[in-house]
């Protein structure tokens, strides 16, 4: 008998590595390991360390909660990180690097998050939001209790003043809420506190903040010479949305003015700063305001004291997604997506670029110094682990299987790349993933999957969800149909301003190819997505009734009324060119809602209740549409989740939302075994 095929449970076996960070002498390097706590129905993340060589790996911090964004200070001696563990908000520790306790250095009521140390390893600057009235409190010196029961019972009093104020809330921002929850006119402001020599330690220290108003600002970097912040900043409270566009700014440590060093008059937006090893340049990431959701973020470079920028990319035609300096500042590191692989690349302010680790597979994170480079990496039979190489890319050693015991024991499907040629001549790329015991002279039913975004990329990665139904029995085809990241500008921008046209031909041109092999029983044909890909789900629905069942996964089914609920307004503008009041027509026959009567599917929809970037009320009305139309439709929405449910909702939640999916597809293709009636 052969190994099982990994189930929708295993998920709670499944473990993750992200954020190295390598120490400065190059010998360690830190990560965090993620797992799954079942009983407790919650998520375990635990820092560990590698040694470069790949020869040693062991737990840093215990595991019991949730530890990450590790960050080693620049002399070596200590690593801080981000936890939970006094609280529900992540606050700032710092551990000795030679043996000792964590301690803490914030109390803050908005929690720590982005930290960064300073050159001389004295300070750390984080992110804490806060609202006007918090940072008043701090201009005016008033400190908080020092005893701990008297310092509960003030912040305790504070909630409920905070609560009374909120009821009824007013809103005088848009967008008001984001996540799974309201922002309660909180901004994230920068902040510095010192690290206190050991002796000192049992006295917390007093976080000192840098900026004010209502502004967010992005995460702090150091200058090179320990006297200021770079950060990025939005251009204000009108700019329609949390982040977009902003600009490159300066904080001096020591007092005076914020300095705008890249603004709105070089266009476009801006983030992400950082300088280079010898304090010359500044690099960041920019991309143009004009339909900028389809724009690819490129990499620039102004000179730290003022100038012209200029982009270092615009040859590669890619939207980078991560990047840093090398050691010698004459060049930098980063990683973009091409043709379903992502790896890492090193382009030189001359204008040279060289791919240093590639293959069939997606580099998620990396880090990079003088001694060595390391990486985060997924792959169809690695859901993640860790990778160390040399900083030019050879001599490349695995340190990390964190999965290496539960995929022994499981059957995997390995998907198989597909490329196809439309009409015009356009050429598209797909996988298919086989059920165990295929055989291409037999009909299997076919799930087609459809990615989000719509300008994101799916590849040679390890999918959990497809694993999970392929183990049931059916063929699986995804693809990156035209929206879609990977391919180049033009190929991210075909589909401004009609959504469901090429990319949905895109998509079912690569279904009548594998039901042309022969072996695609075409009476069982099923499809899902989400967000995007919910959309598009009931889109071809509602123009191909060919599907015998469906899964909308928090989809977007309306674009009139979803301008005015999401947290990203403007996307619709940027991808549409209109507001609602100036071409609702076009809005509408863009939308599947349109389309319900034509609906003859039977359709389960996934949504989630804090779901704020696709609310649930979108979702109500396709369900209220199809039920008044009397078609077979099922609408399930999960509690506390928002709109990352399958990627970080609760992991029960995760798992029930595999095994729905899988159970409404048997029912409707006679595979597997058929859940309860709703289920």
């Amino acid at each position: 008998m052969g190994k099982p095929p990994l189930s929708a449970e295993d998920f709670y076996e499944l473990e993750g590595v992200s954020d190295p960070q390598i120490c400065p002498d190059g010998k360690w390097i830190a990560f965090v390991r993620r797992s799954v706590d079942r009983q407790a129905n919650a998520y375990r993340d635990a820092i560990w360390v590698a040694r470069a060589d790949g020869s040693e790996v062991k737990p840093f911090t215990a595991g019991t909660q949730r530890d990450g964004h590790p960050r080693w200070s620049p002399d070596g001696r200590s690593l801080a990180f981000l936890s939970d563990r006094s609280g529900d908000k992540r606050q700032l520790y710092v551990i000795p690097v030679d043996g000792g306790e964590a301690y803490p250095l914030t109390d803050m009521g908005g929690g720590a998050m982005s930290l960064a140390w300073s050159p001389d390893s004295r300070q750390i600057a984080f992110l804490s939001p806060v609202d006007g009235e918090e940072r008043a409190q701090e201009d005016s010196n008033e400190v908080p209790p020092a005893d701990r029961e008297e310092r509960k019972r003030w912040e305790q009093q504070r909630r409920e003043e905070r609560e009374k104020k909120s009821d009824p809330r007013v809103i005088t921002r848009f967008p008001y809420r984001a996540g799974t929850g309201y922002l309660a006119d909180r901004y994230p402001h920068i902040y510095i506190v010192d690290v206190p020599e050991q002796r000192a330690r049992a006295e917390k220290p007093t976080p000192r903040r840098l900026t004010d108003g209502d502004w967010v600002f992005g995460a702090p970097v150091w200058a090179v010479d320990g006297q200021s912040i770079l950060s990025s900043r939005n251009r204000g409270p009108d700019s329609m949305d949390l982040h977009f566009p902003s600009d490159i700014v300066r904080i001096p440590i020591g007092g005076g003015g914020l300095e705008i060093v890249v603004g709105e008059e070089q266009g476009g937006d801006h983030g992400d700063p950082k300088p280079s090893p010898d304090g010359r340049w500044i690099a960041y990431l920019t991309r143009p305001e004009e339909r900028y959701a389809a724009q690819n973020a490129q990499v620039a470079v102004v000179s730290a004291s003022g100038g012209k920028p200029r982009l270092l990319t615009a040859a590669l035609d890619a939207n980078v997604s991560s990047y840093c300096w090398a050691a010698d500042s004459e060049s930098l590191y980063l990683t973009f997506g091409r043709w379903g692989s992502a790896g890492v690349h090193r382009v030189w302010l001359g204008g040279e670029t060289k791919q240093l680790v590639g293959g069939e597979r997606v580099v998620l994170e990396f880090d990079v110094n003088e001694h060595c480079l390391a990486y985060a990496v997924t792959a169809p039979d690695i859901p993640s682990d860790l990778y160390v190489a040399e900083p030019d890319g050879q001599g490349e050693r695995r340190c990390s299987e964190v999965n290496a015991a539960l995929l022994a024991e499981r059957w995997l499907s390995t998907p198989r790349e597909i490329r196809y040629t439309m009409p015009d001549g356009v050429q598209i790329q797909g996988w298919v993933m086989h059920p165990p015991e295929f055989d291409d002279q037999s009909q299997h039913p076919l799930a087609v999957e459809i990615h989000g975004g719509p300008h994101a990329m799916w590849g040679h990665t390890f999918w959990h969800e497809f694993q999970a139904i392929a183990g049931r029995g059916y063929i699986v085809f995804f693809c990156n149909p035209r929206g879609s990241d990977g391919y180049g500008q033009a190929f991210r921008d075909a589909i401004h301003g009609r959504w469901g046209e090429a990319d949905a031909d895109d998509i079912l041109s690569g279904v009548n190819g594998l039901i042309h092999r022969g072996y695609v029983d075409e009476e069982r044909l099923v499809v899902t997505g989400g967000s995007y890909g919910g959309f598009m789900t009931a889109w071809i629905i509602g123009h191909d009734s060919r599907f015998v069942a469906a899964v909308s996964q928090r989809g977007v089914y309306e674009l009139v009324g979803f301008y005015g609920v999401t947290d990203i307004p403007r996307f619709v503008e940027a991808e549409f060119d209109v507001a609602p009041w100036e071409d609702v027509e076009t809005l509408w026959t863009h939308s599947p809602l349109a389309f319900a009567e034509q609906i003859e599917t039977p359709l389960l929809i996934l949504h989630s209740d804090l779901d704020y970037r696709v609310p649930v009320s979108v979702g109500e009305q396709l369900f209220a549409a199809l039920k008044r139309l009397r078609r077979d439709v099922v609408f399930v929405r999960y509690p506390r989740e928002g709109h990352e449910l399958s990627r970080s909702g609760e992991p029960e939640h995760r798992v029930d939302r595999i095994k729905r999916i899988v159970d409404w597809f048997d029912r409707y293709t006679g595979t597997g075994q058929t859940g309860e009636e709703g289920a």
